[in-house]
């Protein structure tokens, strides 16, 4: 246990586009990318959101709840998909987010966020661009959070990281 506090953070982003030379925004791409989240990162969210619930900081209050141990916020997970969709799209304006919380993420899960366009609308000089988001954790089927986002984009073109 005392090992995955220490787990460092790992983003891994990679892009599924429509076809290999696709570099527009098609319904049907994917955004991706993985995280562990740590202590540190569960710490900072806590001192910005001011959510100190003893479930994210106290692993006895975690194990009398139910849960196997020390949680990361629920929102902390969601800030993924906002992040996947900004840094694909500079000037993106992130409009609406429903979210469904189905699984515990523990400190050190590793988690797979994935962001599909579902919807595309041309309006004169912007997009707005419906998304399927979830979270899936430590390379399996179990979905952690899942919802839809709305996003505004200036355009289609997907930056490269």
């Amino acid at each position: 246990m005392l090992a995955k506090k220490f787990l460092p953070t790992r983003l891994l982003v990679s892009r599924f586009f429509s076809s290999e030379t696709s570099k527009t925004l098609k319904v049907g791409d994917v955004l991706r990318e993985t995280r562990v989240f740590s202590s540190e990162d569960v710490k900072a969210y806590a001192e910005v959101s001011h959510d100190w619930n003893p479930l994210h900081f106290d692993p006895e209050s975690a194990r009398k709840a139910g849960f196997e141990n020390r949680l990361v916020h629920g929102m902390l997970v969601s800030s993924m998909f906002p992040r996947l969709i900004s840094s694909h799209f500079p000037g993106a304006v992130y409009v609406s987010q429903s979210l469904h919380f189905r699984s515990p993420v523990y400190i050190g899960n590793e988690i797979l966020g994935l962001v599909q366009a579902t919807a595309l609308r041309e309006t004169k000089d912007k997009y707005i661009v419906k998304f399927s988001t979830k979270c899936f954790k430590n390379h399996s089927e179990v979905v952690v959070v899942d919802g839809e986002a709305t996003a505004i984009l200036p355009n289609l073109e997907m930056l490269h990281l």
